[in-house]
C-alpha cells in the first residue's frame, strides 16, 4: 500500500513538473522567437531564418520616430521612479510609525490603483478628463504613470519598514537627534534596499506601460509601447522584433543590474564591518 502511494506521489510530481514546463514554454516561447527573429537577414519575420544580420538594429537606430518615443518613455519613467520613490518612502513611514485618523482609508486609497485593471482605470480617467474639458498633456500622462506605480513602491517600502525596529530611532532621539536627523541617519540607510527595488519597479512599470499610455498621451506623442503598436498596424517586420528585443533588455536588464549592484554594495559593506570593528 505504501509503495503504491509512493508511486502515485511520484507520478503526481512528474505531472506537475510537465504542466509547469508547458506553461513556461507557452509564456516565454514568443519572447525567445522575437529575440531570435530580430537577427533574421530576411525582411519577412518568420522561420526558417535566411541568415544572421544586425541590419534591423541599424535601421532602428536611424528611425527618428523610434528614438523620440524612446526618449519620451525614458524621461517619463525616470520622473515616475523619482516621484513615486519619494511618495512611497514618506507614505510607508507614516503608515507604519504613526497612528492618525483616516489611516486605514489612506492605506486603501494608496493601494486602490493596483486593484483596478489598467484599462478600466485608463478609460475612467479619460472620461473624467473629457468631462472637465481638460486637454491631454504630458503632465497628466506623467501623473497617470505615477498613480499606477505608487502602490507597488508603497507595498515594497512598507514591508521593509515593518522589519526596521523602532528602538533604533528612539535611541537616536534620546541622544538629542531630531526626528528628521533620526530618519536620515538611521531609518533611510536601512530602507535603501526597498528604496532601490521600488524605484526600479516603478521605472519598469512606467517604461513598459501600454494601456494607460494609449488613453492619456497627448496627440502626436508616442511612447515605446504605443510606437510598437503603431508600427504593428503597418506591417510585422524584423525591425519591430528588434524594437521588442530592446524593450525586453530594458525592462528585464535594468532590474537585474540594479539587483546585482545592490548585492555587491551589501557584500562590500559586510566586508568593511569587521575592519571597522578591528580598529
Amino acid at each position: 500500500m505504501k509503495a503504491r502511494r509512493k508511486e502515485e506521489g511520484r507520478w503526481a510530481w512528474r505531472l506537475t513538473g510537465f504542466v509547469t514546463v508547458c506553461v513556461y514554454i507557452f509564456m516565454f516561447a514568443p519572447i525567445v522567437a522575437t529575440v531570435v527573429l530580430s537577427f533574421n537577414a530576411s525582411m519577412f519575420g518568420g522561420f526558417p531564418m535566411t541568415g544572421f544580420s544586425l541590419q534591423w538594429y541599424g535601421k532602428l537606430m536611424a528611425n527618428e520616430q523610434v528614438l523620440a518615443a524612446f526618449r519620451t518613455s525614458l524621461w517619463i519613467a525616470l520622473v515616475t521612479a523619482a516621484v513615486t520613490t519619494a511618495i512611497g518612502v514618506v507614505t510607508s513611514f507614516a503608515l507604519v510609525r504613526f497612528e492618525f485618523r483616516g489611516k486605514q482609508a489612506l492605506s486603501t486609497l494608496v493601494i486602490l490603483p493596483a486593484l483596478v485593471p489598467e484599462t478600466i482605470l485608463g478609460v475612467g480617467l479619460l472620461v473624467l478628463i473629457k468631462a472637465v474639458d481638460q486637454p491631454r498633456t504630458m503632465l497628466l500622462l506623467v501623473l497617470g504613470h505615477i498613480l499606477l506605480a505608487v502602490p507597488y513602491v508603497v507595498l515594497i517600502t512598507q514591508a521593509r519598514m515593518v522589519g526596521i525596529r523602532r528602538v533604533y530611532e528612539e535611541a537616536a532621539l534620546s541622544l538629542g537627534a531630531s526626528r528628521f536627523s533620526s530618519f536620515r541617519e538611521i531609518t533611510l540607510p536601512l530602507l535603501i534596499p526597498a528604496v532601490v527595488g521600488g524605484a526600479l519597479l516603478a521605472f519598469t512599470i512606467s517604461f513598459d506601460n501600454t494601456s494607460a499610455s494609449l488613453f492619456w498621451r497627448p496627440a502626436g506623442v508616442e511612447t515605446m509601447p504605443t510606437q510598437i503598436l503603431s508600427m504593428l498596424k503597418i506591417s510585422i517586420s524584423p525591425e519591430i522584433n528588434a524594437l521588442g528585443t530592446v524593450m525586453i533588455l530594458v525592462t528585464v536588464g535594468i532590474p537585474l543590474l540594479g539587483g546585482l549592484i545592490l548585492q555587491s554594495l551589501t557584500r562590500l559593506k559586510r566586508r568593511d564591518e569587521p575592519k571597522e570593528e578591528a580598529r
